[in-house]
């Protein structure tokens, strides 16, 4: 039942304060209406005794207390779903907006979802080959994980996305079963137009679902954007048996929005201004990714984040690592070098599922190759700054080699641009540069495997 209230006590912000509201409820949608006929609408942030506080998902021009009427509408924000969401353009509402019909729903859901219990999910599932170098051997994408890729101001994270998203496919899956779900957040036409470009371009638009928030929408209609996508993928994933892959970008504007309704409610801040909620905030999102038990499909997660100052211990990127199982770091140094995709191989990282894309010798050589060339890097990037402060001649011949290798590695191992490369081709690569280091170095790898690709250099 709807009920109607000319309660308004309060504006501050993105907020409205409601007087004398009875029965609301916490996640409830309503609506103001303007005394113009204007609609706009809101959820239900708090529901107390004395009042209920409202976040305006639209903004807040022309809104007065006196002439404006509440309305409470006793239900949650759901999301209209079928399989015809599929090959769609949404807001980051769920309406469509690419001048198609209104979706014919098969069932409503709840934005907010429901996290299953712990012993509803299946172990780690197997890896995802995306065909560049530098994640699958090195940072590989587990299926029904949360990876995301921390990137910084003009790094090409758009770039990489596209690209695992026409690499990639869930093992043994057929194309039919692997949808992409795109949410953009807060994002600008320009990148809008470049992802629906590229997606249409590599022939994914007819099996991807898009919700995009643009930078010009009300900044706290980007709160509500990741929910609804996730949503989407939970139907696609659970209901009809699909493997999703689902790409949320730019979360940096989520966690903005989120700093924004803390300090109108006057909350107390942590770190920077943002909420000390952020974390159980990016933990409601990323935890309906992975599988449930008794279903085939999957949820596999790809937030993108653009780091404040390249500085991947700001409060938004460290806090969203607790909540993840691996990350993608793109580095400037990389990518001013010429370095394409410039992923970062000692600030990336991937908990690696039991299961591994391939067959079980290349997926174990695959993981123990990834170790070593990660070891030998290591050592020679820091022999590399060591040639930069003290020169060539301070150094061994082997700290030398090592130097040299880190070179190699950046310049035939990570760079790769637009190239697909099979497991076979990576580790064919990684093999050549492995055989300029000394054989007795290479202890992270089987001797089996070892004696078997370890060709000594005359």
């Amino acid at each position: 039942m709807i009920s109607e209230y000319r309660t308004i006590s309060e504006i501050s912000g993105p907020l409205v304060a409601v007087r004398n509201v009875d029965g609301a409820a916490a996640g409830e949608t309503a609506e103001i209406e303007l005394e113009n006929g204007e609609i706009r609408r809101c959820l239900v942030l708090v529901a107390d005794s004395d009042a209920v506080l409202l976040q305006l998902l639209d903004n807040t021009a022309g809104l007065s207390p006196a002439t404006s009427r509440v309305r409470f509408h006793g239900r949650p924000l759901k999301l209209a779903l079928s399989e015809d969401i599929i090959g769609r353009v949404f807001s980051g509402f769920g309406k469509p907006v690419d001048h198609g019909p209104d979706i014919l729903a098969y069932s409503y859901s709840n934005i907010n979802g429901g996290v299953p219990a712990l012993m509803e999910r299946p172990g780690p599932g197997e890896l995802i080959e995306t065909g560049i170098s530098a994640i699958d051997c090195v940072a590989p994408l587990v299926l029904g994980q949360v990876t995301p890729v921390f990137s910084g101001a003009g790094l090409p994270h758009a770039q990489l996305v596209t690209q695992i998203v026409r690499q990639s496919s869930p093992p043994g899956a057929d194309a039919g079963d692997f949808t992409i779900v795109f949410a953009g957040i807060g994002i600008t036409f320009d990148e809008s137009e470049f992802y629906s470009a590229e997606f249409d371009s590599i022939g994914v638009l007819d099996r991807s679902v898009v919700f995009m928030n643009h930078a010009d929408d009300p900044v706290l209609s980007r709160i509500v954007t990741p929910a609804v996508a996730m949503t989407a993928a939970e139907y696609l994933a659970f209901e009809k048996d699909m493997h999703v892959l689902v790409i949320l970008t730019d979360m940096t504007n989520y966690a903005d929005a989120l700093r924004e309704v803390s300090a109108a409610r006057k909350e107390p801040a942590s770190a920077l201004g943002y909420p000390g909620s952020l974390h159980s905030d990016f933990s409601a999102i990323f935890s309906r990714a992975g599988g449930r038990s008794g279903k085939r499909g999957s949820i596999t997660v790809i937030p993108v984040f653009t780091v404040p100052g390249d500085d991947i211990s700001h409060p938004v990127p460290e806090t969203a690592a607790y909540s993840a199982q691996g990350r993608i770091t793109l580095s400037r140094s990389l990518f001013l070098a010429g370095v394409i995709p410039p992923v970062d191989a000692l600030a990336s990282l991937s908990s690696r599922g039991s299961n591994t894309p391939g067959d079980s010798k290349t997926a174990e050589s695959l993981a123990d190759t990834g170790n070593q060339l990660i070891s030998a890097y290591s050592r020679g990037k820091a022999a590399s700054a060591s040639i930069a402060r003290l020169g060539k001649g301070a150094l061994s011949e082997e700290d030398v080699i090592y130097a040299e290798f880190s070179v190699a590695f950046e310049k035939r191992f990570i760079m790769q641009g637009k190239e697909y490369r099979t497991a076979s081709d990576t580790l064919a690569i990684a093999w050549d540069l492995l055989q300029t280091l000394p054989k007795t170095d290479l202890k992270r790898i089987k001797l089996s495997d070892l004696n078997e690709n370890y060709v000594s250099k005359k």
